[in-house]
């Protein structure tokens, strides 16, 4: 998803509303980017309804996905739950969940999935989980959140070490699924139009890839 700069002009335009300024000060109650303590992240994100990640102790705001972008979360997310709950193999979630991958950095994945035994080991109070087991992201357009998704959450996912991490990029049709091996990840499949996208973890799961970006023209 795509992160959003800050830009005064969004706010405040003094042409439109004259003698009107915002109340800027607010801004002095927050930290400076880069010196975010993970207990004032979640502060934040327990009262807001915009996608936040923490970065290094950098506050990154997501962009609201379109709707062609949540119709293909939708799809996925109903795929795996048709596939773990019968099983009772655990729990799938959506975003916004905070995930903890390392020291003051927090992700919110598209979709998670916890085995039973380990939702409760990584339930922190019920605030957020430290790791998981696997994670997918539908990758937006944007040049900002091809590399976040493609490349810098790949080393914050295995990192953490989440078992398999799915990068479902609708721009290039793609689904590419990566496995854990060690301390980073290996390719476990690149699956195109026509194929059925497999998981190493999920023995037996598999996810039409077609049907997965068809989706997002309902």
């Amino acid at each position: 998803m795509a992160s959003v700069p800050f830009d005064p002009s969004t706010y405040f335009d003094p042409n439109l509303v004259p003698g009107v300024e915002p109340a800027w000060e607010i801004a002095h109650l927050f930290p400076p980017q880069g010196q975010w303590s993970e207990a004032e992240y979640l502060l934040l994100t327990e009262s807001t309804n915009w996608l936040v990640e923490l970065v290094d102790g950098r506050i990154e705001v997501l962009a609201m996905p379109t709707i062609g972008h949540q119709l293909v979360l939708r799809f996925l997310m109903d795929a795996l739950r048709a596939f773990v709950e019968p099983r009772n193999l655990g729990v799938v979630l959506f975003a916004p969940t905070r995930v903890w991958v390392r020291d003051d950095n927090f992700r919110e994945p598209d979709i998670l999935f916890q085995f039973s035994e380990h939702h409760a080991q990584r339930n922190v109070d019920g605030e957020y989980y430290r790791g998981a087991d696997l994670v997918m992201e539908v990758v937006s357009p944007d040049a900002k959140s091809v590399k976040r998704d493609h490349e810098e959450k790949r080393g914050d996912y295995a990192a953490a070490g989440i078992a398999e991490y799915w990068i479902v990029d609708p721009q290039q049709q793609v689904i590419e699924v990566l496995a854990l091996d060690g301390k980073s990840y290996a390719l476990h499949g690149v699956f195109r139009e026509g194929a059925q996208a497999t998981s190493k973890l999920l023995d037996r799961l598999a996810i039409d890839v077609s049907a997965t970006f068809a989706a997002a023209k309902a």
